[in-house]
């Protein structure tokens, strides 16, 4: 029987999760959004905004915030802290063409979408999107609410804190440290660590 989830935000990056919630056996009842000019989505209907959150109708559904993260965390996490003290479930999505190591630990609400790799004990925090092929190396630690983009390469031992944004193409030196909230550009190359 298919789970039936609820998505939070009808941008950009909720079109690149759709496919990936659908495919790991989720039925999509409808999504939520403040702009009130959006009444569908990819034919999914406009449930209301955040409002919609307590209503007990939906108590039983899951939850699963399709917002991106590019540079401004605040959103996500505050939507991600409501669901938490709400109660509501919410749940981790994996693409089946990602590949991951038995031994990496995902945090909830964390979406890990097409044709990532994460290498062995790697760690990604809650709330996280790790974006179509990134590479996650061995003993990585990536914070919560984090969003790694595109094509990134975040090397074995690296540390990444809490609300980091990684631009598309970014590679991170193996052992490096990020500090909570940093944005790392896009094509960039992090050799030396940002405390």
């Amino acid at each position: 029987m298919k789970k039936k989830i609820i998505l939070i935000g009808a941008g950009g990056h909720a079109k690149s999760c759709l496919e990936i919630i659908i495919e790991n056996n989720y039925s999509i009842i409808g999504f939520i959004d403040k702009n009130k000019k959006i009444k569908n989505f990819e034919n999914f209907k406009l449930l209301g905004n955040d409002k919609v959150l307590l209503e007990d109708k939906y108590n039983n559904y899951y939850y699963f915030i399709t917002i991106g993260q590019i540079k401004d965390y605040k959103k996500r996490l505050s939507i991600f802290n409501k669901l938490k003290k709400l109660k509501l479930k919410t749940c981790i999505i994996k693409s089946k063409s990602a590949i991951i190591s038995k031994k990496t630990n995902i945090g909830i609400g964390t979406i890990i979408m097409r044709q990532a790799i994460l290498n062995y004990n790697s760690s990604i925090g809650q709330n996280c999107i790790i974006n179509n092929k990134t590479l996650i190396e061995h003993d990585a630690r990536i914070g919560n609410n984090c969003h790694i983009s595109t094509g990134s390469i975040i090397n074995g031992g690296v540390k990444i804190g809490n609300n980091v944004f990684v631009g598309s193409g970014a590679v991170i030196k193996e052992g490096i440290k990020i500090i909570d909230n940093s944005i790392i550009p896009a094509n960039s190359f992090i050799n030396r660590d940002i405390l």
